[in-house]
C-alpha cells in the first residue's frame, strides 16, 4: 500500500510552524508496515490542494490530509476533496447537534461558518474529534482510501491512534528504524568506513545523515514480525559497530549529555566546567539531564582574561605569554578549577568563535581544551568551521566527547 502524507497550510510553507504531523504519522504508519513513499505540503488555496490531490489519487493508495478542516474561509480541504471527486456534502445531524451543545457548555456564540463544520462529503464516515469542533473523514472511493484529519497535533494524533488504526487494513508485517548517533569523524570518513555495507544493503537499509556536530545513521528494517524487525537491525547495528567503535556514542533519542550522565554516576564522579567561547553551553547540555545535581557541582564562564584570572586563578603572566586561547590557559583552567569545586573532572574551553578575534596564528574555530583529572591533565587542539553558533556548539560537543572518551578509557588525546 502506497501513501501520500498531504500538509495543508500556508503557514507551513511560510516556516511560521514545524510539520510533525508528518513524522508522527509516518512513525505510526510504519509499525503497521504500511509504506510511506511522499510527504507533499501546499497551501491554503483550493486550486493548488486539488492539483496536489489529483497527483496523489494517480499514484497513492491511502492519501492522509491534515488541516484545513476548520471554520474559515481557508479551511477548504473538505469542499476541495468533495469536488475533486464529484461528492456532495451532506449535514451530519448528530455532529451539528454535538457543535451546538459544545458552544453552548462554553457559553459562546455559534456563528453560521462552525456549521459547515458539520458537513462531509457523501458516503463517508465521520470520524470524531474529542478536542475540538473539526471532524475528521475516513472515505474509501474508487479503490483509494482517503483520510481527513485537524491541523492541530493534540486534535491529529488521538483521532489517528483511536480511530484512523483501527480502520486501516491489516498489514502482515512492520517496518522499524533505528538511529546510530556519530561524533568525531565527518560524514565522508564514517561512509568510507562502511562502503560495503551501504553497497550491499537490502534489508535493512541504511541512510547517512549529517547534523551540526554528529553524523546519524538511519536502520530500517521490514519483517513480518516486530521480534524479526529488531533481530534485523541488532545484526546490522553490530556489523556498523565493527567498523566504527567508539564513534558511535548513542542510538535513537539518547544524547550526548544522556551518555555521559551514564558514565558519570556509574562510576560515581562529579564534574565542574571553566568556558570561555562556549559561554556556558556546556554547562547547559550537562544540566539538562534530569538528576544532573548528583554529578555536576559547577560552571564558571570565564570570557574576559580577568575573569580568569579572578575567579580561577589562570596566572596574568601566563595569559600574556600564550594567549587566553592556548593549551596552557586551558591546562591552568582546569587544573585550577578542580582544585577549587573539588571535583574529580574539570574539564575547560578556551578558543575563537567568531566571526571576528581571529589571526593568522589563532584563526576563528581554533578552539583548545583540557580535562583535569586525578591521573593528570589531558588536552587536545581543535579547528572547528562554521559560523559562530556552529562553532559552539562543536567546541561543546567536543568537549562532552573527550570527557566521554576519557571514561571509556580510550586514549585519543594526550596528557599535557
Amino acid at each position: 500500500m502506497k501513501t501520500e502524507i498531504i500538509a495543508v497550510g500556508t503557514e507551513l510553507l511560510l516556516g511560521q510552524i514545524t510539520n510533525t504531523n508528518a513524522r508522527y504519522l509516518s512513525e505510526k504508519l510504519a509499525e503497521r508496515g504500511i509504506d510511506v513513499y511522499w510527504h507533499t505540503v501546499v497551501g491554503d488555496n483550493p486550486q493548488r490542494v486539488a492539483e496536489t490531490f489529483s497527483i496523489a489519487l494517480n499514484r497513492a493508495d491511502l492519501i492522509i490530509f491534515s488541516g484545513g478542516l476548520g471554520p474559515t474561509m481557508d479551511d477548504l480541504t473538505k469542499e476541495t476533496v468533495a469536488d475533486v471527486l464529484g461528492l456532495t456534502l451532506e449535514k451530519d445531524e448528530a455532529w451539528e447537534k454535538e457543535l451546538e451543545e459544545i458552544f453552548a457548555r462554553l457559553e459562546r456564540k455559534m456563528t453560521d461558518n462552525n456549521y459547515k463544520q458539520a458537513l462531509i462529503p457523501s458516503g463517508a464516515r465521520l470520524l470524531i474529534n474529542n478536542h475540538g469542533t473539526a471532524p475528521g473523514i475516513w472515505l474509501e472511493h474508487g479503490g483509494k482510501i482517503v483520510v481527513l484529519l485537524p491541523g492541530p497535533p493534540r486534535e491529529l494524533m488521538p483521532m489517528f491512534t483511536d480511530q484512523v488504526l483501527q480502520l486501516l487494513p491489516k498489514k502482515n508485517g512492520v517496518i522499524l528504524s533505528r538511529v546510530l548517533k556519530i561524533t568525531g569523524i565527518g560524514e565522508s570518513a564514517m561512509e568510507e568506513r562502511i562502503a560495503d555495507l551501504l553497497a550491499n544493503q537490502t534489508n535493512p537499509t541504511i541512510a547517512p545523515l549529517a547534523k551540526h556536530a554528529e553524523v546519524h545513521l538511519r536502520l530500517t528494517a521490514k519483517a513480518v514480525t516486530r521480534g524479526e524487525a529488531l533481530n534485523l537491525l541488532d545484526t546490522t547495528e553490530l556489523s556498523v559497530l565493527k567498523r566504527l567503535g567508539e564513534v558511535v556514542f548513542a542510538r535513537d533519542e539518547e544524547t550526548m549529555a544522556d551518555k555521559l550522565a551514564s558514565l558519570l554516576v556509574k562510576r560515581n564522579m562529579t564534574i565542574a566546567v571553566a568556558e570561555s567561547c562556549t559561554g556556558g553551553l556546556l554547562a547547559h547540555l550537562l544540566t539538562n539531564v534530569s538528576g544532573s545535581s548528583t554529578y555536576f557541582l559547577q560552571g564558571q564562564v570565564v570570557y574576559s582574561n580577568r575573569s580568569k584570572t579572578e575567579l580561577l586563578g589562570v596566572p596574568s603572566e601566563l595569559i600574556e605569554k600564550h594567549g587566553a586561547v592556548s593549551e596552557e590557559v586551558a591546562r591552568s583552567m582546569a587544573e585550577n578549577l578542580r582544585i577549587r569545586s573539588h571535583s574529580d573532572l574539570a574539564v575547560a574551553i578556551t578558543g575563537v568563535a567568531g566571526p571576528t578575534g581571529g589571526t593568522a596564528e589563532k584563526p576563528v574555530g581554533l578552539v583548545f581544551m583540557a580535562i583535569a583529572t586525578a591521573e593528570g591533565i589531558f588536552c587536545s587542539k581543535f579547528n572547528f568551521i562554521g559560523n559562530r553558533e556552529t562553532i559552539k556548539e562543536r567546541a561543546a560537543m567536543a568537549a562532552l566527547n573527550m570527557l566521554r572518551l576519557y571514561l571509556l578509557k580510550v586514549n585519543s588525546f594526550k596528557l599535557c
